[in-house]
């Protein structure tokens, strides 16, 4: 008898996540992303959405709220109901960046939300003009620290993904750069091409086109392995810097409060999605490498980047 009260009281607790389990989910699932269409974002989650819009069986509702750095997105999906219908797509820039650089926040990054995966990580790739002396890592250090302030070292803006790489190389490198700001990864690069900036960090996907065209060379690579696109492109990594890495990350996220079930139905179909031949092919071509990490490893890389950028952001005196 007390066997089966036992087993009774234990269905009672489990009973909610179970059935939110084996129900979830039975409408519309709305996703925020933190940026107006056509970017970075979109070329990696577009694809995740359709895939995983099959195998959940409902359609997801791709929702750009661009402005404010991402704050907008983020304070959207942090006073949304914790029921799995509302998701935000954020970047290192919304969970990591932004409470080192704005001085009030409308959400707390690591409270007000529940990590589901991170979906894959896009490295920036240093690009420079052809008509730039140097061609390797070590040769644009010795350069610059020969020419203090005579390198022009472009950006898609103060704060941005691109900026506070650079800032990190050059305190890690110790040399003195001219950073030169443009209003977005797009204009930065038509900088580059008429030769306005000798360098850029940007996403591969930017570059690419013109690499293979002759048109900018490819200096370094700032992820921890080599791009399968580019494998004779040496990381920063290996060419001196250890544990240097610089670039974008994109992930789903839910309200806190959102249940666990939810949370793992969500996690282990995000996963499949992103083994996926033809997912794999298009992060390729965008230069991205697939992640789908564990709730609880997001959560710590998210904490760890967090402090990452502060020193950095901190070291170089950036502000907006």
């Amino acid at each position: 008898m007390a066997t089966c009260i036992g087993l009774a009281g234990l269905l009672i607790v489990m009973s909610p996540h179970v059935f939110a389990q084996s129900t979830y989910p039975t409408k519309p699932i709305r996703w925020v992303v933190p940026f107006a269409p056509g970017g970075g974002t979109d070329m990696i989650a577009r694809p995740i959405a359709q895939k995983l819009s099959e195998r959940l069986g409902q359609p997801i509702l791709y929702e750009n709220r661009g402005g404010g750095g991402g704050l907008i997105a983020g304070e959207i999906v942090a006073r949304a109901t914790p029921d799995g219908y509302t998701l935000l797509i954020p970047t290192a820039a919304v969970m990591a960046v932004n409470v080192s650089l704005y001085p009030k926040m409308p959400f707390d990054p690591a409270k007000d939300f529940v990590p589901i995966t991170k979906m894959a990580n896009v490295p920036n790739m240093l690009a420079a003009h052809p008509s730039f002396p140097p061609r390797s890592i070590s040769e644009l250090v010795a350069y610059a620290k020969t020419n203090p302030r005579k390198v022009n070292w472009g950006s898609s803006g103060n704060g941005a993904g691109g900026h506070l790489g650079m800032e990190m190389f050059r305190l890690m490198a110790g040399i003195q750069v001219v950073h030169v700001p443009y209003k977005g990864a797009g204009p930065a690069n038509v900088g580059l091409l008429g030769g306005e900036v000798d360098l850029l960090f940007a996403n591969p996907s930017v570059f690419l086109p013109h690499i293979k065209a002759g048109r900018l060379r490819a200096i370094g690579i700032g992820s921890l392995k080599r791009l399968s696109s580019l494998p004779d492109l040496p990381t920063f990594d290996e060419s001196g810097y250890p544990g240097f890495e610089a670039g974008s990350w994109y992930g789903m996220v839910a309200p806190a409060g959102t249940s666990p079930a939810i949370v793992a139905r969500l996690h282990n179909e995000a996963v499949t999605v992103l083994a996926l031949p033809e997912i794999l092919a298009q992060f390729a071509i965008e230069g991205a490498q697939a992640v789908g990490n564990t709730p609880p490893l997001f959560r710590q890389e998210i904490r760890d980047d967090t402090v990452k950028w502060a020193k950095v952001i901190r070291e170089a005196q950036i502000k907006l």
